[in-house]
Parts: C-alpha cells; sequence; structure tokens
C-alpha cells in the first residue's frame, strides 16, 4: 500500500474486509506454483487481512505477508506459515535474491510502483515471478445485478478514487516491465445470501467516502432496492469474479 504517505482507505474497516472480502480460487494458487522456480518463499504485498496469504501457504513453505495497515494485519487470519508484517509494499525487509514469488492481490493500485519494482527486482531470485491480480465489479445475474450496477456505477459515481480505474480495465494500463506470459482464465465463484452481497459491498472505498460526504449510510437504501429483485435474503445466488493478472518473470 505504496510508501509512508500511503492511501488508507481500508483500516477503518479492517475487520469487515477480513469478514467479507472473497476468497481466491485453489486454481490461482495452483497455476503460480506451477510457475516459479522453488517453493521456499513468497512475498505478498498488501496483503490485507491474508484472503490470499494464506492459500499460498498451503504450496509455500513461508509466506511473508506485508501490508502497511497496522490495522489490516490485526485482522488477518493467523496461519503457521504465514509471517504477517506491517510494512509499505517497497520495504518487505527480505533479504536480496530470496523470494520464489511476489504477489500483491487487488493492492497494486495503490502501490508507488516504481519503488515496488525495484523492491521486486530486489527481493526475486533468478527465475522468479511476479503476479498482479484484481478483480473489478461482480458479476450478478437478472434484476438483482442490474440494481448493483445501478448502485456501482450510479450512486458510487463520484465516490470512487481514480484508482478504481485501474481495477476496472484489469490493470492493463500500468507499466510491467517484466517477462510477461499469460494466465489462464481464472474467477471467484461464490453462492451469497443478500447479507453476505451487502457486507462485501460495505468494504468499498468508495461505500466509505459516501457516508463521509453524505453522512448517511448509502447502504440501507441500496439493501432496500436490492431486496425485492434478490427474495427471500437466505436464498445464495451465484456470483462471479473474473479475475485479471498481471505475470512476469523477474
Amino acid at each position: 500500500m505504496g510508501g509512508q504517505g500511503f492511501k488508507d482507505h481500508f483500516s477503518g474497516t479492517a475487520q469487515g474486509y477480513a469478514a467479507h472480502r472473497p476468497t481466491y480460487p485453489d486454481a490461482l494458487v495452483d497455476f503460480l506454483a506451477g510457475q516459479v522456480p522453488g517453493h521456499d518463499l513468497v512475498l505478498d504485498c498488501g496483503c490485507g487481512s491474508g484472503q490470499l496469504s494464506t492459500l499460498l501457504a498451503a504450496r509455500f513453505a513461508l509466506v511473508v505477508a506485508t501490508d502497511a495497515s497496522a490495522q489490516q494485519i490485526a485482522a488477518a487470519t493467523p496461519h503457521p506459515r504465514v509471517e504477517y508484517q506491517v510494512a509499505p509494499a517497497d520495504r518487505s525487509g527480505l533479504p536480496d535474491g530470496s523470494a520464489d514469488l511476489i504477489t500483491a492481490a487487488q493492492a497494486a493500485h495503490w502501490f508507488d510502483l516504481p519503488a515496488f519494482y525495484a523492491e521486486v527486482r530486489r527481493v526475486a531470485r533468478p527465475g522468479a515471478v511476479l503476479a498482479l491480480i484484481s478483480y473489478g465489479i461482480l458479476e450478478l445475474d437478472g434484476p438483482a445485478g442490474s440494481a448493483m450496477q445501478r448502485f456501482y456505477r450510479d450512486t458510487l459515481e463520484s465516490y470512487w478514487p481514480p484508482e478504481r480505474r485501474l481495477v476496472e480495465e484489469g490493470y492493463r494500463s500500468l507499466p510491467f516491465p517484466f517477462g510477461e506470459f499469460t494466465a489462464p482464465p481464472l474467477a471467484i465463484e461464490v453462492a451469497w445470501r443478500l447479507d453476505d452481497l451487502i457486507g462485501y459491498v460495505g468494504t468499498w472505498s468508495a461505500v466509505q467516502r459516501a457516508r463521509a460526504a453524505l453522512g448517511q449510510d448509502p447502504i440501507a437504501p441500496f439493501r432496500a432496492e436490492l431486496l425485492p429483485a434478490w427474495g427471500d435474503p437466505e436464498t445464495c445466488r451465484p456470483i462471479r469474479f473474473p479475475l485479471s493478472l498481471r505475470v512476469g518473470r523477474v
């Protein structure tokens, strides 16, 4: 999440982030584990509450997971092979040439990229891989999906930080000065009740900004609009988050 003056949109919702952000698919970890020179050490930058870190620990001996937000690290999921540290993405503290894999999931758009890329080159062992991972607007079918799109694009339009555009385009415009290769199509797929979705939406940076600007919570009217389209709030509906990856050899 950048350097000393990092843009902190998430410390205030660290507990909600830990509870409601979706989990990455095992296929993502399988793909990354198949590309690297070894399985000793991963550096997971901007780790949030450890959504990807803990999955990587199933395939690697040690995951050093860093985030500039102490609140996010405090809310992170413990794992015996994950070592959490409060640190910016460009100052991991790892030894030179030690990491087999460097990841940044739903985080690189907040980084000071030149400084981060310099740190990647420093900590990468020969043949190591860097993966920038993002997911944009979720896919939900039917009238509920239409209501979701209206809330995302219309209600919150003026509250999204400019970095959100980078996520929407799958990081395609980010400079990526590494030996890039193509990842297979991957997606997060979940079955959520209405309040699972509402909990996730509550973690959006635009929602935090809207609350502060309006002096009221935009979530309550959104839930009221969504409810007739959803039906029984306990009904689980399939939701899909297509993943976008920039993957390269360092």
